[in-house]
């Protein structure tokens, strides 16, 4: 036998039984898997199966039961019309499956059930329903605020109808309150109190991003007797990250557009005894006309430090008064002393250059000072004080195992203590005023 020969037969020697192997799986061989067969027959849905159509108890659970002998269930996915999932759990034989979430309520569902009969074969289910609407109390949902453009520094809040103290009701609350940004960024609810949450990024917002915020609360549980009501759309914009650095101890301010430093100005800040508070503000407003008067944080008519003076080129910093202003008698103390009652003071033109440029959520940030420290809740938007771990803290899906007391979320770090702070209360030494957000009214610090 020649080589060519040799090796011709012990090709065909290792090919045959491999042909062999193909055409026996090609062959009338019954499949591996073969289509689903419909076992929507097989299954109960229990209330939910009425044969008349009617609209289901949102409070009873769904639970669905394989009829057939031998069948199990083996995977449900529940949605309703809006997407949103039902979750459950199935029993340790697989006959059965039970909702532990409780329905929306007024919501269509949309029930697909996988199943095995007896030999192995795969089976389908599919089967709709709709919920009645629930007598519960409406828990409605504000979000701000209004839509339009705002600094990197917006945070976005949402306003409860109804309080919600419990640790369960406000993981409810918050997972049904969707943001989504573009460029996308990494951020989260935290609960100011029980009726307010506020979302920030973990750093500041991107520079000309569109955020839109949703919910999906309508009709969900939240408590006992209580149920998530219908919320409007809200959308915005940000535009350049403006940011402004007041060093309180050598009296400058340094302002910057996109990273860039852009203009570095002569400011002068609270004296001893109305200190300017250190920390980071958003921009709440511009006001071109303030009357400013010391009788509003409790300076006697007619004393030393008594004034009564309209103010131009205003841009607020927080409830109880502190702007950023036009401050024409203060020039000669400008970038050397603090002589103001909280306020920042600037030149006319550079209070007009100021308030020009800035826009409500851009960055104010005090250093260097000798006052207190901004709350980060309640007199404006401190919410950048905190850190990523702190403001994580007041989440009610990312700290599931605190279970704090209602209007105990704003904290510092410190187990059990709030930073939150009333607005209007003030120190009553550098800006105090009553803490409403309202334009030209008596508003104190100059």
């Amino acid at each position: 036998m020649s080589q060519k020969t040799r090796i011709q037969l012990g090709c065909a020697l290792v090919l045959a039984p491999l042909m062999a192997g193909l055409t026996a799986c090609g062959g009338g061989a019954k499949p591996l898997a073969g289509e689903a067969y419909d076992a929507a027959g097989q299954l109960s849905f229990g209330t939910a199966g009425k044969r008349d159509g009617a609209d289901v108890d949102p409070d009873t659970p769904l639970s669905i039961t394989a009829k057939g002998s031998g069948s199990r269930i083996t995977d449900v996915v529940a949605t309703d019309g809006d997407g949103r999932t039902l979750t459950g759990e199935l029993t340790a034989d697989g006959r059965g499956w039970r909702s532990t979430t409780p329905l929306a309520a007024g919501a269509e569902y949309t029930v697909k059930v996988s199943t095995e009969n007896g030999g192995g074969s795969p089976g389908r289910g599919v089967h709709t329903f709709r919920t009645r609407e629930s007598d519960a109390q409406r828990l409605d949902v504000t979000f701000g605020p209004d839509a339009g453009t705002y600094g990197v520094g917006q945070p976005l809040t949402a306003t409860l109808s109804k309080g919600v103290g419990d640790q369960a009701g406000r993981a409810v609350v918050e997972a049904a309150l969707n943001v989504t940004s573009e460029p996308a960024v990494e951020g989260a609810w935290h609960w100011v109190d029980d009726k307010e949450l506020h979302y920030r990024p973990q750093e500041y917002w991107p520079a000309n991003a569109t955020i839109t915020v949703t919910s999906q609360l309508d009709g969900l549980a939240v408590g006992k007797n209580l149920r998530g009501g219908e919320s409007k759309k809200l959308k915005l914009t940000t535009g350049d990250r403006v940011e402004a650095v007041a060093d309180i101890g050598s009296h400058h301010m340094t302002v910057s557009v996109n990273g860039e430093e852009v203009k570095t100005l002569p400011i002068t800040t609270g004296k001893e005894g109305f200190a300017t508070r250190n920390g980071k503000k958003v921009i709440l407003g511009r006001e071109q006309y303030v009357r400013m008067t010391g009788t509003s944080i409790g300076i006697p008519a007619g004393s030393a430090d008594s004034y009564d003076l309209p103010v131009y080129w205003a841009a607020r910093l927080t409830w109880s008064g502190e702007y950023v202003h036009g401050a024409p008698w203060s020039v000669g103390s400008q970038g050397s002393a603090n002589v103001s009652h909280g306020c920042t003071g600037l030149s006319t033109d550079n209070a007009q250059w100021f308030y020009e440029l800035v826009k409500p959520g851009d960055i104010v940030e005090h250093v260097n000072g000798f006052g207190e420290d901004m709350a980060p809740f309640g007199n404006g938007f401190g919410d950048w004080n905190l850190s990523w771990d702190e403001w994580l803290a007041g989440s009610a899906l990312q700290n599931t195992a605190a279970d704090a007391p209602a209007g105990e979320t704003g904290g510092t770090g410190e187990a059990g203590k709030t930073t939150k702070k009333k607005a209007g209360t003030g120190r009553g030494d550098a800006d105090g005023g009553n803490g409403e957000p309202a334009e030209a009214r008596l508003t104190p610090a100059v």
